[in-house]
This record gives structure tokens, sequence and C-alpha cells, in this order.
């Protein structure tokens, strides 16, 4: 019993953790369209970033510890066939890598040192639907 609910716990904060993630790079694009002399607005979508970059750490952390308790603790994933949650480790180590360059990106903002364009930002916005729907594939269908 208690493995299902570590599992539902693990999938809510990573869809959660990922909700973040979708929406942080969004802020990048307003903030990057954001007029120069426009200062309250740009103050108002670096307070939204900051609180959503803070918020979506919080729900990243439970998500990595539950994953690991059912990778180590109830075994999943280990053992024969179990290609599949190696590729799927490959993508969280760049869920949490790119969660990471967002800080960065924030940080580049605060600073007033972005040089990319929204056009950038919309795309690098995708990379989170790639890694999300790669994750979800490899866990369900665990083609190897």
């Amino acid at each position: 019993m208690g493995y299902l609910w570590i599992k539902a716990f693990h999938i809510v904060f990573v869809a959660s953790w990922f909700a973040g993630l979708f929406y942080l790079p969004r802020l990048f694009v307003n903030l990057a369209m954001v007029p120069a002399d426009s200062h309250a607005e740009r103050e108002r979508l670096l307070l939204m970033g900051r609180k959503l970059y803070r918020f979506t750490t919080l729900l990243m952390l439970p998500a990595l510890v539950l994953g690991l308790v059912l990778w180590l603790g109830y075994g999943v994933g280990r053992g024969p066939g179990s290609g599949w949650m190696h590729a799927k480790l490959v993508l969280v180590v760049g869920a949490i890598g790119y969660h990471h360059m967002c800080r960065s990106i924030l940080r580049s903002f605060e600073h007033l040192q972005n040089k990319r364009s929204h056009k950038w930002f919309r795309v690098f916005n995708e990379v989170t639907v790639l890694l999300f729907a790669a994750t979800v594939v490899l866990v369900v269908v665990k083609p190897f």
C-alpha cells in the first residue's frame, strides 16, 4: 500500500514541477519583450519569476526524493528490461539542468544582461514539453 502512495505523490510532484518549468520560460519570453523604459512591468515579471522559481524548486525536491525511494527502496526500474530507467535518469538529469539553467537566465534578467530574443525563449520553452513527453513515454511504455 505504501508503494502506491509514494508512486501517486511522485507523479503529482513531477507534474507540478514541470508545470512550473512550462511557465517560467514563458515569463522569460515576456521579459525579453519588455520595453527598456517599462521598469514597473519588468520588476513585476521578475518578482513573478523569482517566486515561481522558488516554488518550482520546492516541488522538484520531493519529486526527486520520492523517485529515489521508488527506485532504490522498491526496486522500480532495476533488473532485466530496465534500460528505460537508465534513459529516464538521463532525462531527469536533463530536467534538473534545465531547472538550474532557468535560474541562471532569471539572474541575467535581474542584472540586465540578457542577450537573447523572445523568439529564442519561445523555442527554449518547448524543451520542457519534450523532456516531459519523453519521460512519460519511457515510464509507461518501457520500450527497452
